[in-house]
This record gives C-alpha cells, structure tokens and sequence, in this order.
C-alpha cells in the first residue's frame, strides 16, 4: 500500500500535473484510464481533453495563479 499522498499542481502558463493514486471519472462517473502521473488541459485548446497535449504552448496561454 503506497502512503504517499497525490500531489496536484498547477504549472505556471500550462496544465494541471497530476501525480500518484487518483481516480479520474468524467461529469457520468466513467473512469479515465491513466497513468501514475498526468496532465490535465487548463487553456481549452487540448485535442485530448481532458489531458494536456502541449497546447497551450502554440496559443500562448498564460497564467500563473497562486493559492
């Protein structure tokens, strides 16, 4: 059993970084199949949605949100 806790992170002008044990289920609660880390689309722009395919980077998306 892994105790490590999941980590999100928001990645300053890109996605959302997703690491560790996590489900991830659409609006139905269909599950998503990942992997132990993962990204996840924050411009809209993804043709993978809702994972990040690098997007953001050719549309300029920028956003450095803190907490």
């Amino acid at each position: 059993m892994n105790d490590e806790k999941p980590i999100v992170q928001i990645r300053d002008n890109g996605s959302i970084l997703v690491k560790g044990d996590v489900t991830l289920l659409d609006a139905e609660g269909n599950e998503y199949q990942t992997k132990p880390a993962f990204s996840l689309c924050r411009c809209g722009a993804s043709q993978n949605k809702p994972f990040c395919d690098g997007s953001h980077k050719q549309i300029d998306f920028q956003d450095i949100s803190r907490a």
